[in-house]
């Protein structure tokens, strides 16, 4: 597909981003879902319909915190807004000992990104106050976990802006968190990508989907934690824990496990499942073809 005045393409890992004239962009969210770095080969229904709509309204919900890249949304999986020159680095916060700081925690590790984590906790518990521990955004291949002073060292990202990222990367979670507690929800973590133009910082990309962020339910968290059983969660984990406990991790040599329309199936529900719960939206199913995309877009970037 390509539309009018269109000067680039970059297919990513979940997501299909045109440039047009050099100055915006055309971001169609699709059904294809990643983990572990590595696209699955099933497709999950209505998936780049529930990221775009929530993507969309959070970053509308947060306007006021710091100015992101949005322009339109004319369909359900397509939104449309400005290129910035993207940081090449992702701002990963996080309020639980949960995932990938869980892993490196059980493993011994008590510092993550240069941050110290304190002895005692256990799996999910909250830390003191929430951490923030980038990695590098990788074109191909897996992200790596890099520390403020090699992001500012290696001249990634400068010091008065790293500091500006941080700001706005601690005010959004809180937002987020906020918004998750109205919906009896908690935010536990997520990742926040950032871009420039001129001397202004922009939020791009998605914001407090299930692909960028975990939601554990607020209800039974603290008697769960009591008696050490698993949390209760709204995100993708389930699915990285469905691949490891099928032997993927995303190493080499290891092979996708099969896909069955079952769990493709409890995959699309999972989703639409926190689409409702924190949106307290009724998510109406739509099917939208190519060539209405490429019409409408179309009629969109004209209007530019």
């Amino acid at each position: 597909m390509t539309f009018k005045h269109q000067t680039g393409f970059y297919r990513g890992k979940v997501r299909d981003v045109y440039t047009i004239d050099d100055h915006y962009l055309v971001m169609i969210a699709s059904d294809r879902i990643s983990a572990f770095d590595v696209i699955l080969p099933r497709n999950i229904p209505y998936k780049g319909q529930v990221l775009n709509q929530m993507a969309s309204k959070f970053l509308k919900e947060t306007a006021d915190i710091v100015p992101n890249w949005l322009r339109s949304v004319p369909l359900p999986n397509v939104s449309v807004g400005i290129k910035c020159e993207a940081f090449p680095i992702e701002m990963v916060i996080r309020g639980n000992l949960t995932g990938h700081a869980w892993r490196t925690y059980k493993s011994g590790e008590r510092v993550l990104c240069g941050v110290a984590m304190p002895d005692g906790l256990k799996e999910n518990d909250y830390f003191p106050a929430p951490i923030i521990t980038p990695s590098t955004k990788a074109m191909e291949g897996h992200d790596e976990d890099i520390s403020k002073e090699e992001i500012i060292s290696k001249g990634l990202v400068s010091k008065a802006d790293y500091e500006q990222l941080e700001k706005y990367t601690r005010k959004l979670f809180e937002r987020g968190k906020q918004i998750a507690k109205e919906r009896g929800l908690i935010l536990v973590d997520t990742k926040y990508e950032f871009g420039k133009i001129g001397n202004t910082i922009y939020l791009i990309d998605e914001i407090h989907t299930p692909d960028s962020s975990r939601y554990f339910y607020e209800e039974g968290f603290e008697e769960r934690q009591k008696d050490n059983e698993p949390q209760k969660q709204l995100s993708k984990e389930f699915v990285r824990e469905w691949l490891i406990a099928n032997n993927f991790m995303g190493k080499e040599g290891q092979q996708v496990p099969v896909m069955t329309d079952d769990f493709v199936q409890s995959i699309s529900d999972r989703y639409i499942e926190l689409f409702e719960k924190i949106t307290g939206e009724k998510f109406q199913k739509q099917e939208v073809k190519e060539d209405e995309i490429h019409s409408i877009v179309d009629q969109i970037i004209e209007g530019l």
